[in-house]
């Protein structure tokens, strides 16, 4: 999220809430600059237009439109003057960006957070009739404003407008700790129905641990309990953006979980930053995790909700009234986000997914799925079957039909004999360019390997190959979702889940199927374009 403290004092007003309400005029969009890389602007997941973007904060929907606030920095392509960005959608694919809902000043900079739907007007900050948006947020105190600079605490601001302008609360800030942290942050609050009231976990990043909190009125916070440090921890591991939520375990009501998912950084599962998560009970006061393995475990036998390097700070929508909880992440990672080769942004948004609890290989495990508006996108446009496709020991590219830069692609695999199998995508011609995603049926593993991607000397930290234990069984199915900038393969239905940034050359739009050391069978390979699918909508 924030790892590099260098607050960069953007000298303008203090924020009240006139400054907020300047701020609600859409954006508009600037004309494409010299040294734009538009053939990397991603087509299926948000990006700004401009400049620096980092972790979602309050992601919300209300009266049919999700709005997605996200770190923001107004002014350069690199990480400092944290404020929020803003952008809505009604569909999750199309995005409209706004003006900046709540701008870092000389007194603070707007750190993470999260924003609810107060609907019974608890706060007292709305009406029933005209419920208040209200987002609790970190902020990082300046010079001259009683605290010690760098000082964290967690501030309220709150909108009657339906997320576009936003007042400051008179109490500010209104949680710090006592001594005051420089690393107290990431508030994420959800309603605790058996409770009736509102629970709140933030972190305590270099402990790492996570405070839990509660609050009849979102102004007034309790202390409930600590969680952590717990599951694989390391010297200098950071823990950022927790998120608390109740899911049945395999669609059953009786048998609810409770999940705790974290951004760690740096010594994720892939290296740099990624996402972990806990199952276990919380009975309104403690959160217990449950089936953790013994201390000194290898990282590969906790719960990552992500086995690429490019998901973190994943967050809920809050205020959907019904269906499986939506998520929404970071596509990048703290190892090179900095230098990532896109211009005139940096950063972008993972996929919308829905999250679900079900047993696989014996244990709960967070399931993700491509959100209904995706699965609905890709159901409208044409796809290519080459199933049954047989290979010996060879690798074949596929038809032109089969081409392009942003795919939705579902595979099924037999092993007939073969080694290894798999697919290679945003593929030149002959091979020498491409992503491979391969399936190991001596070791039992699936792969990406972005070695041979396209651009990647930009950071010696790109990780290349990234890999995940799978179970024993002579075939393997896999979803694919292939963006300008990136992949995303879904496997073990759900369980496993891969998402890495890549940087292609133009051209490099094949699909090439391979076999090694025996033969496979492609029972399922459908392709489809999508590339001319959401502009064109």
């Amino acid at each position: 999220m924030k790892k590099k403290v260098i607050l960069m004092t953007l000298f303008c007003a203090a924020m009240t809430g006139s400054d907020m309400a300047a701020q609600k005029a859409d954006a508009a969009p600037p004309a494409v600059q010299p040294g734009e890389t538009s053939q990397w602007r991603p087509m299926l997941h948000y990006a700004p237009r401009q400049y620096w973007m980092n972790d979602p904060n309050g992601p919300v929907f209300y009266k049919g439109v999700y709005h997605l606030f996200y770190q923001y920095n107004p002014m350069a392509a690199e990480w400092g003057n944290m404020s929020w960005g803003h952008a809505t959608s009604t569909d999750l694919l199309h995005w409209q960006e706004h003006k900046v809902a709540m701008i870092s000043n000389a007194e603070r900079d707007v750190f993470s957070g999260s924003v609810v739907v107060d609907r019974d007007n608890t706060s007292g900050l709305g009406t029933v009739e005209n419920p208040a948006m209200v987002a609790l947020y970190t902020s990082v105190f300046k010079a001259g404003t009683g605290h010690e600079p760098g000082v964290q605490a967690q501030s309220l601001a709150y909108s009657r407008d339906g997320g576009y302008t936003w007042q400051a609360y008179k109490k500010d800030p209104v949680l710090t700790l006592a001594p005051a942290s420089k690393n107290f942050r990431d508030p994420s609050v959800t309603w605790y129905a058996p409770g009736k009231y509102w629970v709140m976990t933030a972190v305590v990043a270099d402990a790492p641990v996570i405070k839990l909190y509660k609050s009849d009125n979102l102004i007034d916070w309790t202390f409930l309990s600590d969680f952590g440090p717990a599951g694989f921890v390391r010297p200098g591991m950071l823990w950022e953006m927790p998120s608390l939520f109740a899911l049945p375990l395999d669609g059953d009501t009786a048998r609810q979980k409770w999940v705790m998912m974290i951004g760690v950084n740096p010594s994720s599962i892939a290296g740099g930053s990624g996402t972990a998560y806990f199952v276990g009970s919380f009975d309104g006061t403690t959160f217990q995790a449950e089936n953790l393995p013994p201390a000194g475990s290898d990282p590969s036998a906790y719960n990552w909700g992500d086995h690429g390097a490019d998901r973190y700070a994943v967050m809920l929508f809050s205020g959907r009234p019904t269906g499986a909880p939506l998520t929404i992440g970071w596509m990048n990672n703290w190892d090179y986000a900095t230098a990532v080769p896109t211009a005139p942004w940096k950063g972008q948004m993972t996929l919308p997914m829905t999250a679900s609890l079900k047993t696989v290989s014996g244990r709960p495990q967070l399931c993700f799925a491509p959100d209904a508006h995706y699965t609905a996108l890709v159901a409208k446009h044409p796809s290519h079957s080459f199933s049954a496709l047989k290979l010996d020991a060879e690798q074949r590219v596929l038809p032109d039909a089969a081409r392009g830069d942003v795919l939705d692609i579902q595979l099924e695999i037999q092993a007939k004999g073969a080694k290894k199998a798999g697919v290679v995508v945003r593929a030149s011609a002959d091979g020498t360019t491409g992503t491979r995603i391969v399936y190991d049926f001596e070791h039992h593993t699936l792969s990406l390997d972005r070695s041979r991607s396209g651009k990647t000397d930009f950071s010696p930290h790109f990780s290349p190959v990234h890999i995940v234990n799978m179970s024993a069984d002579q075939a393997m199915s896999a979803h694919i979702i292939v963006d300008r900038s990136s992949v995303e393969v879904l496997a073990l239905d759900g369980s496993v889940v891969m998402t890495d940034l890549i940087f292609p050359p133009a051209g490099a739009d094949h699909v090439i199927a391979f076999a090694e050391g025996g033969s496979a069978e492609f029972k399922q390979l459908r392709i489809t374009p999508l590339s001319d699918g959401i502009a064109s909508e």
